[in-house]
């Protein structure tokens, strides 16, 4: 196994338990991209890294997430499917019975996390590993 999919790995290891304190994996200036879903946008940096999770979890009540495939697709890229849950705190949404699902994007170089890319609810054929 590599050392880019044992660091994802670790990381959704943390996320699984709630715990998204930790950011050693990630570089000062890690570009966090939402590709698609209710709020497409892209943040920069550690500040816009929390504040790109801030906005996201606030919309949820007990969100969580499970990684249920992780896959190095090169030498610098790891693709990880997911499956979320929670409840929306407006709307009331079941993102389980939604089935909801993600696909995580991880760009990493010299062992950080450069480039993070969320989509939501896409099949991963769908994707343009390009983004």
């Amino acid at each position: 196994m590599s050392e880019n999919l044992d660091l994802v790995r670790s990381i959704y290891a943390d996320w699984e338990r709630g715990d998204f304190s930790r950011t050693d994996w990630a570089h000062p200036e890690i570009e966090c991209v939402f590709a698609d879903g209710p709020s497409p946008g892209r943040w920069t940096g550690m500040a816009g890294m929390a504040e790109f999770a801030r906005e996201w979890m606030s919309a949820w009540d007990d969100w969580s997430l499970e990684a249920e495939e992780c896959r190095e697709l090169d030498s610098e890229r790891v693709l990880v499917s997911t499956i979320v849950s929670g409840h929306g705190k407006t709307s009331g949404l079941d993102l389980r019975q939604a089935h909801m699902r993600g696909t995580d994007l991880f760009h990493i170089s010299d062992g950080k996390v450069t480039r993070f890319v969320v989509y939501i609810d896409r099949a991963l054929a769908d994707l343009s590993l390009e983004d």
